[in-house]
């Protein structure tokens, strides 16, 4: 019984630890305000998406992680996330439930930069 006892525990730890595992996903930084769609009338006049980002942080919104359509919140908000608002970017970190902490941002290249 003790045997299936500590078998279970190690699993339990085991699986615990392959959760919290780096992965990495390319998408926008945006905010938890606008999300995936950045609406001009938000603001009252066009914006770019960055701009519409880091106005949205002005006001209380959390940087956020959009990926194929779905939206991530990161859990660790530094300078690096103001800097690449509204970029498209390549994110490493620990996803734990709709939540990524953040290990590294990259930028993703342009489609027409070739070098």
């Amino acid at each position: 019984m003790r045997t299936v006892l500590m078998a279970g525990i190690a699993l339990l730890l085991l699986g615990a630890g392959a959760a919290a595992a780096d992965a990495t996903w390319t998408g926008q930084i945006s905010d938890s305000m606008c999300g995936a769609k950045h609406i001009d009338a938000t603001h009252g006049k066009k914006m770019t998406d960055r701009d519409c980002a880091l106005a949205c942080a002005a006001k209380g919104a959390q940087f956020v992680l959009v990926s194929d359509g779905k939206v991530y919140k990161l859990t660790n908000h530094d300078a690096d996330l103001r800097a690449h608002a509204g970029h498209t970017v390549k994110l490493t970190g620990a996803l734990t439930g709709e939540s990524i902490r953040v290990a590294k941002i990259e930028m993703v290249a342009a489609a027409n930069d070739r070098r």
